[in-house]
Protein backbone atom coordinates (compact mmCIF):
# COMPACT_ATOMS: atom_id res chain seq x y z
CA UNK A 1 0.00 0.00 0.00
CA UNK A 2 1.28 3.76 -1.08
CA UNK A 3 -2.06 5.86 -0.17
CA UNK A 4 -1.09 9.07 0.00
CA UNK A 5 -4.77 9.78 1.66
CA UNK A 6 -3.31 8.20 5.10
CA UNK A 7 -3.20 10.66 7.66
CA UNK A 8 0.45 9.86 9.13
CA UNK A 9 0.14 10.71 12.34
CA UNK A 10 -3.25 7.51 12.37
CA UNK A 11 -1.28 5.63 10.14
CA UNK A 12 1.62 5.89 12.40
CA UNK A 13 -0.32 5.30 15.62
CA UNK A 14 -1.62 1.97 13.89
CA UNK A 15 1.58 0.98 12.97
CA UNK A 16 3.29 1.56 16.57
CA UNK A 17 0.31 -0.05 18.19
CA UNK A 18 0.70 -3.30 15.96
CA UNK A 19 4.49 -3.32 16.41
CA UNK A 20 4.18 -2.81 20.47
CA UNK A 21 1.50 -6.09 20.59
CA UNK A 22 3.82 -7.96 18.32
CA UNK A 23 6.80 -7.45 20.32
CA UNK A 24 5.00 -8.56 23.49
CA UNK A 25 4.09 -11.95 21.57
CA UNK A 26 7.91 -12.53 20.30
CA UNK A 27 8.92 -11.67 24.32
CA UNK A 28 7.98 -15.90 24.64
CA UNK A 29 9.10 -17.03 20.86
CA UNK A 30 10.78 -20.22 21.05
CA UNK A 31 14.03 -20.12 18.71
CA UNK A 32 13.02 -22.70 17.08
CA UNK A 33 9.61 -20.25 15.89
CA UNK A 34 11.62 -17.10 15.09
CA UNK A 35 14.09 -20.02 13.16
CA UNK A 36 11.42 -21.14 11.20
CA UNK A 37 10.11 -17.74 10.04
CA UNK A 38 13.21 -16.97 8.83
CA UNK A 39 14.13 -20.25 6.42
CA UNK A 40 10.31 -19.58 5.38
CA UNK A 41 10.64 -16.36 4.57
CA UNK A 42 13.60 -17.28 2.69
CA UNK A 43 11.86 -19.78 0.77
CA UNK A 44 9.23 -16.90 -0.10
CA UNK A 45 11.81 -14.35 -1.32
CA UNK A 46 12.87 -17.26 -3.75
CA UNK A 47 9.32 -18.16 -4.77
CA UNK A 48 8.32 -14.69 -5.63
CA UNK A 49 11.97 -13.61 -7.20
CA UNK A 50 9.59 -12.90 -10.42
CA UNK A 51 7.67 -10.40 -8.53
CA UNK A 52 10.06 -8.52 -6.55
CA UNK A 53 12.30 -8.25 -9.99
CA UNK A 54 9.13 -6.64 -11.52
CA UNK A 55 8.40 -4.74 -8.14
CA UNK A 56 12.17 -3.66 -8.42
CA UNK A 57 12.34 -2.94 -12.30
CA UNK A 58 10.06 -0.32 -11.57
CA UNK A 59 11.58 1.28 -8.61
CA UNK A 60 14.79 1.27 -11.19
CA UNK A 61 12.72 3.11 -13.96
CA UNK A 62 11.67 5.77 -11.91
CA UNK A 63 14.78 6.89 -10.69
CA UNK A 64 16.81 6.41 -13.92
CA UNK A 65 18.59 9.42 -15.24
CA UNK A 66 17.53 11.31 -12.23
CA UNK A 67 19.77 9.91 -9.67
CA UNK A 68 23.66 8.78 -10.02
CA UNK A 69 24.82 5.56 -11.45
CA UNK A 70 25.77 4.69 -7.60
CA UNK A 71 22.90 5.24 -6.42
CA UNK A 72 20.73 3.31 -8.83
CA UNK A 73 23.22 0.40 -8.34
CA UNK A 74 22.58 0.33 -4.71
CA UNK A 75 18.48 0.19 -5.49
CA UNK A 76 19.32 -2.56 -8.21
CA UNK A 77 17.59 -6.52 -7.59
CA UNK A 78 19.09 -9.01 -9.31
CA UNK A 79 18.36 -13.14 -9.40
CA UNK A 80 21.84 -12.90 -7.71
CA UNK A 81 21.08 -10.18 -4.93
CA UNK A 82 17.83 -12.19 -4.14
CA UNK A 83 19.51 -15.18 -3.08
CA UNK A 84 21.94 -13.30 -1.25
CA UNK A 85 19.06 -11.98 1.13
CA UNK A 86 17.55 -15.31 1.31
CA UNK A 87 20.73 -17.00 2.10
CA UNK A 88 21.14 -14.46 4.67
CA UNK A 89 18.21 -15.15 6.79
CA UNK A 90 19.00 -18.96 6.68
CA UNK A 91 22.36 -17.49 7.81
CA UNK A 92 20.81 -15.61 10.60
CA UNK A 93 18.67 -18.69 11.37
CA UNK A 94 21.64 -19.91 12.32
CA UNK A 95 23.15 -18.15 14.70
CA UNK A 96 22.73 -18.77 18.47
CA UNK A 97 19.77 -17.09 19.80
CA UNK A 98 21.05 -13.82 21.79
CA UNK A 99 17.61 -13.35 24.11
CA UNK A 100 17.98 -15.13 26.69
CA UNK A 101 21.39 -15.12 27.25
CA UNK A 102 22.84 -14.88 30.79
CA UNK A 103 25.85 -11.90 30.77
CA UNK A 104 26.77 -12.17 34.29
CA UNK A 105 25.77 -13.54 37.71
CA UNK A 106 26.15 -12.72 40.96
CA UNK A 107 25.48 -13.66 44.85
CA UNK A 108 25.55 -10.94 47.41
CA UNK A 109 26.65 -11.50 51.20
CA UNK A 110 22.85 -11.78 51.84
CA UNK A 111 22.05 -14.62 50.02
CA UNK A 112 20.58 -12.75 46.87
CA UNK A 113 21.44 -14.42 43.53
CA UNK A 114 20.96 -11.71 40.47
CA UNK A 115 21.47 -12.46 37.01
CA UNK A 116 21.54 -10.04 34.26
CA UNK A 117 20.31 -11.63 31.02
CA UNK A 118 19.64 -9.96 27.44
CA UNK A 119 16.19 -9.24 26.42
CA UNK A 120 15.14 -7.83 23.39
CA UNK A 121 14.75 -4.05 22.79
CA UNK A 122 11.37 -3.88 21.66
CA UNK A 123 9.83 -2.37 18.70
CA UNK A 124 12.81 -0.79 16.29
CA UNK A 125 12.08 2.20 13.88
CA UNK A 126 14.34 1.24 10.76
CA UNK A 127 14.75 4.25 8.45
CA UNK A 128 16.67 3.97 5.22
CA UNK A 129 17.36 4.77 1.78
CA UNK A 130 17.69 3.10 -1.60
CA UNK A 131 18.88 -0.48 -0.89
CA UNK A 132 15.91 -2.88 -0.92
CA UNK A 133 18.24 -5.38 0.90
CA UNK A 134 18.35 -3.72 3.85
CA UNK A 135 14.50 -4.36 4.51
CA UNK A 136 15.15 -8.13 4.65
CA UNK A 137 18.47 -7.87 7.08
CA UNK A 138 16.95 -5.38 9.09
CA UNK A 139 13.86 -7.52 9.75
CA UNK A 140 15.18 -10.70 9.63
CA UNK A 141 18.07 -9.48 12.55
CA UNK A 142 14.96 -7.84 14.90
CA UNK A 143 13.39 -10.93 14.44
CA UNK A 144 15.76 -12.89 15.28
CA UNK A 145 16.91 -10.96 18.42
CA UNK A 146 12.76 -10.91 19.52
CA UNK A 147 11.96 -6.89 18.37
CA UNK A 148 9.06 -5.93 16.19
CA UNK A 149 10.53 -3.54 13.58
CA UNK A 150 8.68 -0.57 11.01
CA UNK A 151 10.52 0.07 8.53
CA UNK A 152 10.67 3.28 6.26
CA UNK A 153 12.95 2.54 2.86
CA UNK A 154 12.86 5.34 0.89
CA UNK A 155 10.48 6.31 -1.85
CA UNK A 156 12.21 5.20 -4.20
CA UNK A 157 12.14 1.48 -2.88
CA UNK A 158 8.98 1.14 -2.26
CA UNK A 159 7.78 -1.55 -4.68
CA UNK A 160 10.66 -3.69 -4.01
CA UNK A 161 10.24 -3.68 0.15
CA UNK A 162 6.23 -4.03 -0.53
CA UNK A 163 7.03 -7.52 -1.64
CA UNK A 164 10.14 -7.97 0.82
CA UNK A 165 7.75 -7.31 4.01
CA UNK A 166 5.21 -9.37 2.27
CA UNK A 167 7.99 -12.30 2.28
CA UNK A 168 8.39 -11.73 5.83
CA UNK A 169 4.91 -11.86 7.11
CA UNK A 170 4.59 -15.32 5.17
CA UNK A 171 7.54 -16.44 7.13
CA UNK A 172 5.85 -15.17 10.54
CA UNK A 173 2.97 -16.90 9.49
CA UNK A 174 4.29 -20.04 8.98
CA UNK A 175 5.55 -20.15 11.79
CA UNK A 176 2.83 -19.30 14.39
CA UNK A 177 4.38 -15.64 15.11
CA UNK A 178 2.51 -12.11 14.94
CA UNK A 179 2.65 -11.08 11.75
CA UNK A 180 2.65 -7.21 12.22
CA UNK A 181 6.27 -7.74 13.63
CA UNK A 182 7.25 -7.13 10.58
CA UNK A 183 5.67 -3.89 8.65
CA UNK A 184 5.99 -1.05 6.48
CA UNK A 185 5.08 2.40 6.14
CA UNK A 186 2.24 2.33 3.60
CA UNK A 187 3.15 6.02 2.73
CA UNK A 188 5.95 8.09 0.98
CA UNK A 189 4.41 11.15 2.86
CA UNK A 190 7.37 12.48 4.83
CA UNK A 191 5.44 13.39 7.49
CA UNK A 192 5.22 9.89 8.46
CA UNK A 193 8.80 9.84 9.12
CA UNK A 194 8.48 12.84 11.52
CA UNK A 195 5.66 11.00 13.24
CA UNK A 196 7.61 7.97 13.56
CA UNK A 197 10.76 10.04 15.01
CA UNK A 198 8.52 10.83 17.96
CA UNK A 199 6.45 8.07 18.62
CA UNK A 200 7.73 7.17 21.97
CA UNK A 201 4.45 5.14 22.83
CA UNK A 202 5.57 3.10 20.82
CA UNK A 203 9.19 2.85 19.18
CA UNK A 204 11.70 1.96 21.77
CA UNK A 205 14.79 2.61 19.05
CA UNK A 206 15.06 4.35 15.86
CA UNK A 207 17.92 3.92 12.81
CA UNK A 208 18.45 5.60 10.39
CA UNK A 209 21.67 4.05 7.71
CA UNK A 210 21.75 6.38 4.52
CA UNK A 211 23.19 9.28 3.56
CA UNK A 212 24.77 11.94 6.06
CA UNK A 213 20.94 14.38 5.09
CA UNK A 214 19.24 11.81 6.68
CA UNK A 215 21.30 10.39 9.67
CA UNK A 216 21.65 14.31 10.65
CA UNK A 217 17.60 14.72 10.25
CA UNK A 218 16.78 11.92 12.57
CA UNK A 219 19.78 13.25 15.24
CA UNK A 220 18.05 16.82 14.88
CA UNK A 221 14.44 15.86 15.24
CA UNK A 222 13.54 12.65 17.30
CA UNK A 223 12.34 12.58 20.43
CA UNK A 224 12.27 8.63 20.27
CA UNK A 225 16.16 7.12 21.56
CA UNK A 226 18.67 6.70 17.94
CA UNK A 227 21.29 4.57 16.92
CA UNK A 228 23.10 6.67 14.85
CA UNK A 229 25.52 6.14 11.48
CA UNK A 230 27.20 8.73 10.04
CA UNK A 231 29.10 8.88 6.43
CA UNK A 232 31.57 6.39 5.89
CA UNK A 233 35.03 8.67 5.11
CA UNK A 234 36.99 6.12 5.50
CA UNK A 235 41.01 5.96 5.38
CA UNK A 236 43.64 3.77 3.85
CA UNK A 237 47.47 4.56 4.92
CA UNK A 238 49.91 3.31 3.05
CA UNK A 239 53.19 3.14 6.21
CA UNK A 240 56.78 3.26 4.99
CA UNK A 241 57.15 -0.48 5.84
CA UNK A 242 54.43 -1.46 3.81
CA UNK A 243 54.42 -4.11 1.14
CA UNK A 244 53.60 -1.94 -2.04
CA UNK A 245 51.95 -4.80 -4.47
CA UNK A 246 49.59 -5.88 -1.66
CA UNK A 247 48.98 -2.21 -0.96
CA UNK A 248 48.05 -1.72 -4.42
CA UNK A 249 45.76 -4.60 -4.24
CA UNK A 250 43.90 -4.04 -1.22
CA UNK A 251 43.47 -0.22 -2.09
CA UNK A 252 41.50 -1.29 -5.58
CA UNK A 253 39.52 -3.38 -4.06
CA UNK A 254 38.98 -1.04 -0.73
CA UNK A 255 37.58 1.44 -3.34
CA UNK A 256 36.14 -0.33 -6.53
CA UNK A 257 34.34 -3.94 -4.90
CA UNK A 258 31.54 -1.83 -4.49
CA UNK A 259 31.84 2.17 -4.62
CA UNK A 260 28.52 2.56 -2.96
CA UNK A 261 28.71 0.85 0.01
CA UNK A 262 29.87 2.63 3.23
CA UNK A 263 32.92 0.92 4.15
CA UNK A 264 34.26 1.68 0.66
CA UNK A 265 37.82 3.39 0.90
CA UNK A 266 37.55 7.11 0.08
CA UNK A 267 40.66 8.70 0.71
CA UNK A 268 44.48 7.01 0.08
CA UNK A 269 46.78 8.49 2.56
CA UNK A 270 50.81 7.43 1.81
CA UNK A 271 53.49 8.12 3.56
CA UNK A 272 56.16 10.54 1.83
CA UNK A 273 59.12 7.83 2.24
CA UNK A 274 57.41 5.55 -0.05
CA UNK A 275 55.26 7.64 -2.56
CA UNK A 276 57.36 8.36 -5.18
CA UNK A 277 57.04 4.14 -5.94
CA UNK A 278 53.29 3.91 -4.06
CA UNK A 279 51.46 6.39 -6.12
CA UNK A 280 52.08 5.69 -9.45
CA UNK A 281 51.88 2.07 -8.82
CA UNK A 282 48.24 3.26 -7.19
CA UNK A 283 47.83 5.31 -10.35
CA UNK A 284 48.08 2.11 -12.72
CA UNK A 285 46.26 -0.48 -10.54
CA UNK A 286 43.16 2.06 -10.99
CA UNK A 287 43.50 3.05 -14.82
CA UNK A 288 40.69 4.97 -15.88
CA UNK A 289 38.40 2.84 -13.86
CA UNK A 290 38.71 5.64 -10.63
CA UNK A 291 39.33 9.47 -10.69
CA UNK A 292 42.28 10.22 -8.08
CA UNK A 293 42.39 13.71 -6.90
CA UNK A 294 45.85 14.32 -5.01
CA UNK A 295 47.75 17.20 -3.41
CA UNK A 296 50.61 18.63 -5.06
CA UNK A 297 53.19 15.75 -3.95
CA UNK A 298 50.46 13.50 -5.59
CA UNK A 299 49.81 14.95 -8.80
CA UNK A 300 53.72 15.26 -9.41
CA UNK A 301 53.51 12.10 -8.81
CA UNK A 302 51.60 10.65 -11.54
CA UNK A 303 49.48 12.44 -14.16
CA UNK A 304 46.93 10.69 -14.28
CA UNK A 305 46.06 12.01 -10.58
CA UNK A 306 43.90 16.17 -10.83
CA UNK A 307 44.43 18.81 -7.87
CA UNK A 308 42.02 17.78 -5.06
CA UNK A 309 40.23 20.94 -3.09
CA UNK A 310 39.78 21.11 0.44
CA UNK A 311 36.47 19.84 -0.16
CA UNK A 312 37.69 16.54 -0.98
CA UNK A 313 39.20 15.33 2.24
CA UNK A 314 36.17 14.87 4.14
CA UNK A 315 33.98 14.23 1.05
CA UNK A 316 32.17 10.47 0.61
CA UNK A 317 31.94 9.89 -2.71
CA UNK A 318 30.04 6.39 -2.95
CA UNK A 319 31.60 7.19 -6.76
CA UNK A 320 34.89 5.98 -8.39
CA UNK A 321 36.64 8.84 -7.29
CA UNK A 322 39.28 8.57 -4.30
CA UNK A 323 41.46 11.87 -2.44
CA UNK A 324 45.86 10.82 -2.55
CA UNK A 325 47.22 12.68 0.52
CA UNK A 326 51.15 12.08 1.11
CA UNK A 327 52.14 12.49 4.75
CA UNK A 328 55.34 12.84 6.62
CA UNK A 329 55.68 10.07 8.63
CA UNK A 330 53.16 7.97 11.15
CA UNK A 331 52.26 10.79 13.75
CA UNK A 332 51.24 13.03 10.55
CA UNK A 333 49.12 10.15 9.23
CA UNK A 334 47.08 9.80 12.14
CA UNK A 335 46.58 13.39 12.71
CA UNK A 336 45.27 13.73 9.37
CA UNK A 337 42.87 10.39 9.06
CA UNK A 338 41.53 11.23 12.49
CA UNK A 339 40.67 14.79 11.50
CA UNK A 340 39.56 13.58 8.08
CA UNK A 341 37.61 10.24 9.15
CA UNK A 342 34.19 9.63 9.89
CA UNK A 343 35.24 7.33 12.29
CA UNK A 344 33.29 4.26 10.38
CA UNK A 345 36.35 2.37 9.11
CA UNK A 346 40.41 3.03 8.38
CA UNK A 347 43.14 0.98 7.49
CA UNK A 348 46.60 0.46 7.59
CA UNK A 349 49.02 -1.27 5.28
CA UNK A 350 52.50 -2.07 6.86
CA UNK A 351 54.66 -4.85 8.07
CA UNK A 352 55.22 -2.94 10.77
CA UNK A 353 53.71 -4.53 13.58
CA UNK A 354 54.43 -1.76 15.76
CA UNK A 355 53.22 1.03 14.11
CA UNK A 356 50.07 -1.13 12.84
CA UNK A 357 49.57 -1.42 16.57
CA UNK A 358 49.86 2.46 17.43
CA UNK A 359 47.93 3.64 14.30
CA UNK A 360 44.75 1.38 15.14
CA UNK A 361 44.91 2.04 18.79
CA UNK A 362 45.40 5.90 18.14
CA UNK A 363 42.81 6.09 15.38
CA UNK A 364 39.15 6.59 17.07
CA UNK A 365 37.57 4.63 14.67
CA UNK A 366 34.33 2.11 15.16
CA UNK A 367 36.55 -0.24 12.67
CA UNK A 368 40.42 -0.16 12.45
CA UNK A 369 41.98 -2.83 9.66
CA UNK A 370 45.50 -3.69 9.19
CA UNK A 371 46.70 -5.45 5.68
CA UNK A 372 43.20 -5.43 4.71
CA UNK A 373 40.46 -4.08 2.89
CA UNK A 374 38.40 -1.51 4.28
CA UNK A 375 34.70 -3.30 2.60
CA UNK A 376 35.28 -5.80 5.44
CA UNK A 377 33.63 -3.48 7.25
CA UNK A 378 30.29 -5.78 7.34
CA UNK A 379 28.30 -7.65 9.82
CA UNK A 380 28.51 -10.63 7.33
CA UNK A 381 32.03 -10.78 6.89
CA UNK A 382 32.49 -10.35 10.88
CA UNK A 383 30.38 -13.53 11.63
CA UNK A 384 27.24 -11.39 12.02
CA UNK A 385 25.17 -12.94 9.64
CA UNK A 386 24.18 -10.04 8.68
CA UNK A 387 24.00 -5.88 10.11
CA UNK A 388 21.32 -3.53 10.33
CA UNK A 389 24.08 -0.90 10.13
CA UNK A 390 27.65 0.44 11.25
CA UNK A 391 27.52 2.84 14.08
CA UNK A 392 29.84 5.39 14.49
CA UNK A 393 28.78 6.51 17.83
CA UNK A 394 29.63 5.28 21.07
CA UNK A 395 26.84 4.34 22.77
CA UNK A 396 24.72 1.12 23.31
CA UNK A 397 26.64 -0.26 20.39
CA UNK A 398 29.76 0.50 17.63
CA UNK A 399 30.52 -1.23 14.80
CA UNK A 400 28.28 -3.47 12.57
CA UNK A 401 24.93 -3.89 14.57
CA UNK A 402 24.13 -7.22 14.61
CA UNK A 403 21.81 -9.60 17.10
CA UNK A 404 24.13 -8.63 20.49
CA UNK A 405 23.99 -5.38 19.51
CA UNK A 406 20.02 -5.52 18.68
CA UNK A 407 19.44 -6.61 22.87
CA UNK A 408 19.37 -4.85 25.90
CA UNK A 409 19.51 -6.63 29.59
CA UNK A 410 17.66 -6.94 32.71
CA UNK A 411 18.07 -8.10 35.87
CA UNK A 412 16.99 -10.73 37.86
CA UNK A 413 16.95 -11.19 41.54
CA UNK A 414 16.23 -14.43 43.27
CA UNK A 415 15.95 -14.66 47.07
CA UNK A 416 14.98 -17.16 49.88
CA UNK A 417 12.27 -14.63 51.59
CA UNK A 418 15.31 -11.23 52.38
CA UNK A 419 14.03 -8.28 53.46
CA UNK A 420 15.78 -5.26 53.43
CA UNK A 421 16.72 -3.49 56.83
Amino acid sequence: MNDQTLDPAIHIHELGSNARAAAKGLLTASTEAKNTALTAAAKALRDNQDELLEANAKDVESVAGKKPESFVDRLKLTPDRIEGMASALEQIAQLPDPVGRQLASFDRPNGLKIERVAVPIGVIGMIYESRPNVGADASALCLKSGNAVILRGGSESRNSTRVIVRCMQEGLKAAGLPEHAVQTVGTTDRAAVAELLKADEFVDLVIPRGGRGLVELVRDQASVPTLLHLDGNCHTYVHAKADLDKAAEVIRNAKLRRTGVCGATESIVVDKAVADQAIPKIAAIFGDECELRGDETAVALAPSIKPATDEDWGTEYLDPIASVKVVDGLDEAIDWVDTYSSHHTDAIITEDEDAARKFMTSIDSAILMHNASTQFADGGEFGMGAEIGIATGKMHARGPVGLEQLTSFKYLVHGQGQTRP
